[in-house]
């Protein structure tokens, strides 16, 4: 009976949460120039299970205040009421519950990113390696215009395209 209750158990989803090595960054241009900066401090977790995607949930809380391109000159700008407005709008966040294969072995999710006051569907697809340290690979874009980033002239898409590149590497531990 026991070797019977054992076949019949179904897989369940991982809760993790975010350990050191982790990266969140975006990238864009500037005048035809690339820039790219990062959020520190961002956390992380995720419930997964290659086997269950629809018990996936991922969560993201981004502190906006450390915002920074490693360029003393932008960083003021990015983090001020111009694009971040970090002072009012101290956290962005994504949430996505539920997860699909992709055709290429990767995953995709549909969630919500809040920045700055406003919620939108933003598709993250990412890969997923379940070794000793598990790890999310993943790339969305982001239409900064929709959220207000880089109001007044920076408006203008000739000078900061409107599609933002977002990408993470996020390195896991099993919640215990």
């Amino acid at each position: 009976i026991t070797s019977l209750a054992l076949s019949t158990t179904t897989a369940r989803a991982t809760d993790y949460e975010q350990a050191p090595g982790s990266s969140l960054v975006f990238a864009g241009t500037y005048q035809g120039e690339v820039f790219s900066g990062h959020f520190p401090g961002f956390q992380t977790t995720l419930r997964f299970d290659p086997t269950d995607l629809a018990a996936t949930r991922l969560e993201v809380d981004i502190p906006l205040a450390g915002v920074t391109t490693g360029n003393p000159d932008y960083d003021g700008e990015v983090r001020g009421e111009s694009f971040f407005n970090a002072t009012r709008f101290m956290r962005a966040r994504y949430v996505a519950e539920g997860a699909r294969q992709l055709e290429d072995g990767r995953y995709a999710t549909d969630g919500v990113l809040d920045l700055r006051g406003v919620s939108h569907p933003v598709t993250l697809t990412f890969s997923w390696d379940d070794g000793e340290t598990p790890t999310l690979a993943g790339r969305a874009s982001v239409d900064r215009l929709v959220f207000g980033i880089g109001s007044g002239d920076w408006t203008d898409t000739s000078i900061i395209p409107a599609e933002i590149a977002v990408s993470t590497k996020v390195v896991l531990r099993p919640v215990r």
